[in-house]
C-alpha cells in the first residue's frame, strides 16, 4: 500500500487552514513538514514551519511527517517533538560521527515518536545501511534538499530499487519514503522501484482537486 505525504512548504499565504482542511478530505496520509535552517541548506523555514505544524495539530489528527534539513539536530528535535509528531526524519550527513547518529536516533524513540533517516542525492547507500535496523523509516531524496518544485533525477530511481533489494535480502522492516520532483509520471517510477511513501508538494498544490491526484499518486 503506497501512502502520500503531501508537503506543505509552498501552501498559498492567507489560505492556510483552508488548504490543510482540503488535504486532509482528499485523505492525504501526512503532512510532510519540511524544517530548514538556513544553514544546512540556504533557504530558512523553520519559523514557519513550526507555525504550520503547531496550527495542524490543533485542527487535525492527521500526523504530522517532520523531515529536519538542520546542522543542529539535537534542537530541532526537542523543538518538533512539542507538535508531536508520528516520525521525526534527520539527515545522516549532518553528523560527522557514526556514534552521535545512533544517539540521536535512540533519542527519539525515548520521546515516543518514530525515527527516520534521510540521505541527498549524491550519499551513498552503503553510508545508511548499518543504521536501517534501528530505524522505522528511510527517506531518499530524489532532488538535492532545500527548495520546492525542483525536477526529479532519474538517476535517483536505480537508487530506490537497489535500496529495496537491499532492505528485501536483508528482511528488514523499513518504510522508504521519497522527497523532489515527485508527479504522477514520477511517482510510476518510484513505485516500481519499491517506495511506498511519496512525498509530493507542487504536483498536489496546484492541482485542480487534491483528491483526485492523492488518489492517483496512491495507486
Amino acid at each position: 500500500m503506497v501512502e502520500v505525504s503531501t508537503s506543505i512548504l509552498n501552501v498559498e499565504k492567507g489560505k492556510e487552514a483552508e488548504t490543510f482542511m482540503k488535504l486532509e478530505k482528499a485523505k492525504t496520509d501526512y503532512f510532510h513538514i519540511d524544517v530548514m535552517d538556513g544553514k544546512f541548506v540556504k533557504k530558512n523555514t523553520y519559523d514557519k514551519m513550526f507555525s504550520y505544524s503547531s496550527y495542524i495539530k490543533r485542527i487535525s489528527n492527521l500526523p504530522l511527517d517532520v523531515h529536519l534539513m538542520v546542522e543542529d539536530v539535537k534542537t530541532a528535535v526537542d523543538e518538533f517533538l512539542a507538535v508531536e509528531p508520528n516520525i521525526i526524519t534527520f539527515h545522516l550527513e549532518a553528523f560527522k560521527e557514526k556514534e552521535e547518529i545512533k544517539n540521536m536516533i535512540n533519542y527519539i524513540k525515548q520521546n515516543n515518536c518514530k525515527v527516520g533517516i534521510s540521505i541527498k542525492p549524491e550519499t551513498k547507500l552503503e553510508e545508511v545501511y548499518e543504521f536501517l535496523p534501528y530505524v522505522h523509516l528511510c527517506l531518499i531524496m530524489t532532488v538535492e534538499p532545500g527548495k520546492g518544485g525542483q525536477t526529479y533525477l532519474k538517476e535517483m530511481t536505480k537508487k530506490v530499487s537497489d535500496f529495496k533489494k537491499y532492505v528485501d535480502e536483508n528482511n528488514l522492516e523499513i518504510d522508504i519514503e521519497v522527497d523532489g520532483g515527485i508527479n504522477l509520471v514520477t511517482a510510476e517510477e518510484v513505485k516500481k522501484a519499491g517506495a511506498n511513501i511519496l512525498v509530493s508538494g507542487t504536483a498536489i498544490l496546484l492541482a485542480k482537486d487534491y483528491k483526485e491526484i492523492i488518489d492517483e499518486l496512491k495507486k
